[in-house]
């Protein structure tokens, strides 16, 4: 899968700020491909300039058109490309170290209560407020401009991000996942794992999406599940497979990318091994009970 953030980084087409571990990018459709799979280590906000674009997460679909603004936790989205028209989107990451920083200041300096740990889906929807529509142009206008700005003035902007969230009444599920993060010194090994188990990524950008060296993260994975990250996986796998299988229309070859498999014939051998029976029979099985 593609990491978003480093392709986005790495890519000199793209008009992008790039400051220590900030990144602002102005991101245009650059591939003929109808759907990607990409992931990154970072939460990142989306505004659609133009054009629209679908991005499909474990929990939700997320359709998009000029004036919206998405929030996107790290982790793994499959996006659905519209040719219709060009698509220009602005992309902000966020670092953690800043977010983190910026919530303990501001939850101690205003006197604001800490938010429950509510589960916060994949993504959400932003609503566009004054502080919001400030920072995009602004960033546009660096773009544009011959200077790189300095980068305590982009920090600064950054921080302004956060309180407004953290202090609106509008925006308060991203308001709750930003206190959240705030509060943590490390992403939640069992949340990006439950979040994204369905997508096919390798133990090692498993690790970097929990902001952890591999050998960390199978320390801490082992202590938690009791079990090595790759037994969980397949694991957890065969048994989202079943639940399709038993409860949704798709077809063996929907099932096996569904839920993280990249062969069908390799998915059919490790759930035969796991419940006995090849899938479609499982299936026919189930459906007779």
């Amino acid at each position: 899968m593609l990491n978003l953030y480093q392709a986005v980084r790495d890519n000199p087409s793209y008009s992008k700020l790039v400051i220590g571990d900030f990144l602002f990018a102005e991101f245009t459709c650059g591939t003929d491909q109808k759907m990607l799979e990409n992931w990154t280590e970072a939460d990142y906000l989306v505004h659609v300039v133009t054009g629209k674009k679908t991005w499909y997460t474990s929990d939700g679909i997320w359709k998009a058109s000029p004036g919206d603004t998405l929030f996107f936790k790290k982790g793994a989205t499959i996006t659905e490309q519209h040719f219709e028209e060009d698509v220009c989107l602005l992309m902000l990451f966020i670092p953690d170290a800043l977010m983190r920083s910026t919530v303990r200041e501001v939850v101690e300096a205003l006197g604001l209560h800490a938010a429950s740990r509510t589960p916060v889906k994949t993504a959400l929807r932003v609503e566009n407020d004054v502080t919001l529509a400030a920072l995009f142009q602004s960033m546009r206008t660096y773009l544009a401009g011959d200077e790189t700005p300095p980068e305590p003035l982009m920090r600064h902007k950054l921080k302004e991000l956060v309180i407004s969230v953290l202090t609106s009444r509008t925006n308060t599920e991203l308001a709750a996942y930003f206190c959240t993060t705030g509060t943590r010194d490390a992403p939640s090994i069992a949340e990006i794992m439950e979040a994204n188990f369905r997508f096919n990524l390798s133990l090692e950008e498993y690790a970097k999406l929990c902001h952890r060296s591999l050998s960390t993260f199978k320390r801490e994975f082992q202590a938690h599940y009791q079990e090595p990250p790759g037994k969980w996986l397949l694991q957890r796998r065969l048994d989202h497979a079943a639940k399709l299988l038993r409860t949704s229309p798709l077809n063996i070859t929907e099932v096996t990318f569904e839920s993280g498999f990249e062969h069908v014939s390799h998915f059919s051998r490790v759930f035969k091994t796991r419940f006995g029976v090849p899938p479609l029979t499982y299936r026919q099985e189930k459906a007779t009970v």
